[in-house]
């Protein structure tokens, strides 16, 4: 997907069992964003930042939902580790992935696999992708959209 584009109306079903769909978010802005693996150092890095920043993210009129390939049962951990005061959405099948375009080829000192590309989409209040971070700052993400539009 690229900026312009309308979300898909199902984005998937969090560690709790709850669907989210685009609808669960009309009127408000959304920082939907892919990340690698739970409980990796650079993901729990940015899940705590946009955690951190999650007051200023919805003073801005932003929230936030993420999304990894892990299971339900790990993003549960992970969010209650963490105590994230967002959703974690568990794409095993890659469906989301895949039509945002984040599953892509990775390079890495052992070799190449596939796996998530960690990217921001931002989305406006009617769902369209407004701008997207693909050079993601981890450690100091909710900032980073924050700054974006200064």
């Amino acid at each position: 997907m690229k900026k312009g584009d309308k979300i898909p109306e199902i984005l998937g079903t969090d560690a709790y069992g709850k669907e989210w769909s685009a609808k669960d978010f009309a009127g408000t802005k959304l920082v939907l964003y892919f990340y690698p693996k739970d409980g990796t150092p650079l993901c729990t890095k940015e899940a705590c930042s946009l955690a951190t920043g999650y007051d200023k993210l919805l003073k801005a009129g932003y929230k936030v939902l993420g999304v990894s390939t892990d299971t339900p049962e790990s993003h549960r951990q992970f969010a209650e580790e963490l105590s994230l005061p967002f959703p974690l959405i568990s794409d095993k099948d890659l469906t989301l992935s895949k039509m945002f375009g984040v599953w892509k080829l990775q390079k890495f000192s052992a070799g190449e696999y596939m796996g998530t590309n960690r990217t921001t989409f931002l989305i406006n209040e009617v769902g369209v992708i407004e701008d997207i971070i693909s050079d993601v700052n981890a450690k100091d993400s909710a900032n980073q959209i924050l700054n974006l539009n200064k």
